[in-house]
């Protein structure tokens, strides 16, 4: 088992900047992936950006150049760093690992992005 807690969200003008952070404990040998998933009222989760064990990073084409994911191994933690942010990345921020054939997930901080 994972447990994920998320921590940083908060509410941030447009054009500002937010960063997450997500630590994991439990059977952290086992992540492999890590990542930040969002969900909008009435919308599904997306991905934004996941981060592998070797380091390599992808994200989502909304998020390219503006958000950055990076991970502490020595720490268990994991951070997104948000940039030139828009109204429409309001959402709950989910933190995500992936272990084995399991999935885990946080549970979730809002980031809302309003003047």
């Amino acid at each position: 088992q994972v447990q994920l807690v998320e921590s940083g969200g908060g509410l941030v003008q447009p054009g500002g900047s937010l960063r997450l952070s997500c630590v994991a404990s439990g059977s952290i040998f086992s992540i492999y992936a890590m990542g930040w998933f969002r969900q909008a009222p009435g919308n599904q989760r997306d991905l934004v950006a996941t981060i592998n064990i070797g380091g390599t990073t992808a994200y989502a084409d909304s998020v390219k150049g503006r958000f950055t994911i990076s991970r502490d191994n020595a720490k268990n933690m994991v951070y997104l760093q948000m940039n030139s942010l828009k109204p429409e990345d309001t959402a709950v921020y989910y933190c995500h690992a992936r272990a084995g054939h399991d999935d885990y997930w946080g549970q979730g901080t809002q980031v809302t992005v309003s003047s």
